[in-house]
């Protein structure tokens, strides 16, 4: 039944509004955690470590932390997976083009497949930056705040950032309302209002994670 379900495209649509909605409720909770860079260094920090011992003494350290890791990697991977097999799928379903041209779509829904692109590139500079200190000269584990500070305080840094998030935000825009046609949430006196808070996330979602990179560019954290 599994097989069947997950080689129909109803049933691949369903993945992805799934595993999307799981990564979104973490964005919303990872934006908010961010922001706690504008109360202190130590504020920041011990945040930080209580990320690592949520859970004790019933989850041993970083258990739960990891258990996290674990179901954001499997709906990263469900999801692009498969956005890619819906992609293929596409366009085996019409090999030639259009004779007439299609209605314009909306920028987020043109930009989606290469949005996705980028968004899953930066995951991994995005690790290999503030999580392993791999491409990051100077990386000091156990200090997340003075690391934020050193990756904002390079014009790369607030480049590769700040692109990533405007690419986030038209993702989040266009998906969250595709997920919710998918999931049949959607109705003629719904579509308004799941419109509007398509766009008050997206919004939310890009200032809240730009803000940061803004506040250590202003002196504002520093």
């Amino acid at each position: 039944m599994a097989r069947t379900v997950w080689d129909s495209t109803l049933g691949k649509k369903t993945v992805m509004a799934v595993s999307g909605l799981i990564m979104l409720l973490y964005l919303v909770v990872h934006m908010i955690g961010n922001l706690k860079i504008f109360f202190g260094a130590g504020e920041f920090d011990r945040y930080a470590h209580w990320l690592r011992t949520v859970g004790e003494p019933f989850m041993h350290y970083e258990w739960t932390l990891w258990l996290v890791r674990i179901v954001l990697v499997a709906a990263v991977v469900a999801h692009a997976v498969s956005a890619y097999q819906l992609s293929r799928r596409d366009i085996r379903a019409r090999p030639s083009k259009y004779v007439h041209k299609k209605p314009r779509a909306s920028y987020a829904t043109r930009t989606m497949r290469w949005g996705g692109v980028i968004l899953g590139l930066f995951i991994v500079w995005h690790i290999l930056d503030l999580t392993t200190g791999t491409v990051h000269p100077g990386f000091r584990p156990g200090h997340p705040y003075q690391n934020v500070v050193d990756t904002f305080s390079t014009w790369y840094g607030n480049v590769i950032y700040i692109v990533a998030v405007l690419a986030l935000g038209l993702h989040v825009r266009h998906g969250f309302w595709s997920a919710a046609q998918t999931l049949g949430a959607g109705s003629r006196t719904r579509d308004r209002a799941l419109k509007t808070v398509a766009d008050v996330l997206a919004l939310l979602l890009t200032a809240g994670f730009i803000a940061v990179p803004v506040g250590v560019m202003t002196g504002v954290v520093s």
